[in-house]
């Protein structure tokens, strides 16, 4: 299959998300907080993609000024990511409404009826993500307008399912609307899989943290490069007594500290010295700010560096556009070999 006909196959496959999104390809960047902003975002919808600004906890009149500054970057759609248990998550629906967002991706737990429902009265398609299948189901129910399923692989926040699983238990059952496929995907192959396996489209997020319109720190970015895919791991919960939100991060002092801090707490409880609840309030509050320390200050030791495992593929710093051009020409290198041209097929074997 030569490149015209592989670009052709590749449309027919992912013609459904980008008919969802308004791009030219199914792609959409992963919102990811500090990374996912106003560069970030323009870059990827500029490049054919489908750029989604992280809004995480922003207040309403910081996000409006948000989106008109990217909109200021690019003629080209994007979308807004919402926090669910974000405490203004009303008003910033309305401010999306306000600043004409076409997109709401509400992420961190499922969004209720009336959330789904305030997103598209105010003209904005609604996504969300579903960890299992039930979930999927009911968000259907609620008036979803498309999903996102993302596995294990995946940096930040994650579930217990891997991608590959999600993708089995939801993909054959959810048909009413789109479903984005996320999570361990960096190469133009994973890509096609995803397509293949019925998915609409796909989301990246960590391929882009090295992008050269990320304002993420050269000590971060340098860091992801140099990182391979066993680095990435997700954080440790000592005793269940004390629940910890899984997060996977690249490993460094500050999850040793984690881990210290974690054991140091329980031990007090334990001894007698404060009580449970206290403890897990420390617990959940050891990594507040560390994301941004990492990210715009450059504090790559004890800040949090939050990757998903397609982290090896990171190799260098390069423009949005080329990660593109590359994720493609891998699509259709994969397409290729899948379909291979009639012509190519009749090439009669070397005597």
């Amino acid at each position: 299959m030569t490149a015209a006909p592989a670009r052709t196959r590749l449309d027919q496959l992912w013609r459904r998300g980008c008919a969802f999104l308004g791009s030219q390809t199914a792609i959409m960047g992963g919102a990811m907080t500090w990374v996912s902003e106003r560069h970030l975002v323009s870059a990827i919808s500029n490049a054919g993609g489908f750029g989604v600004l992280a809004c995480g906890s922003m207040g309403p009149d910081r996000l409006a000024e948000e989106i008109a500054a990217t909109r200021a970057l690019t003629a080209k759609p994007f979308g807004v990511n919402l926090i669910n248990m974000h405490p203004d998550l009303e008003r910033l629906v309305d401010a999306c409404r306000e600043q004409g967002v076409g997109h709401v991706v509400v992420a961190g737990g499922l969004p209720s009826g009336p959330i789904i429902k305030r997103i598209k009265d105010g003209g904005a398609k609604a996504m969300a993500f579903a960890p299992a299948l039930v979930a999927a189901k009911r968000l259907v129910r609620h008036g979803i307008d498309a999903l996102i399923i993302e596995g294990s692989e995946a940096g930040g926040h994650i579930g217990p399912v891997a991608t590959s699983v999600l993708a089995q238990e939801i993909l054959p059952e959810v048909r009413e609307v789109p479903v984005f496929l996320a999570g361990g995907i960096g190469r133009g192959e994973a890509i096609i899989s995803a397509l293949d396996a019925g998915a609409a489209g796909v989301q990246l997020g960590t391929r882009f943290v090295c992008a050269a319109e990320s304002i993420a720190h050269p000590n971060f970015k340098q860091v992801f490069i140099r990182a391979s895919a066993r680095d990435a791991q997700p954080s440790v919960q000592i005793d269940p007594r004390f629940p910890v939100i899984p997060v996977r991060a690249l490993a460094n002092e500050g999850t040793k500290r984690f881990m210290d801090t974690q054991r140091a707490l329980i031990a007090k409880v334990d001894r007698g010295e404060m009580t449970r609840e206290a403890a897990q309030l420390e617990i959940e509050h050891f990594w507040a700010g560390a994301l941004r320390r990492a990210v715009i200050d450059g504090d790559v030791e004890n800040g949090s560096l939050m990757a998903g495992q397609s982290v090896g593929m990171v190799t260098r710093e390069q423009p949005t556009a080329e990660i593109f051009a590359e994720l493609l020409a891998q699509a259709e290198t994969a397409l290729g070999w899948r379909f291979p041209s009639e012509a190519a097929r009749a090439v009669p074997a070397a005597v």
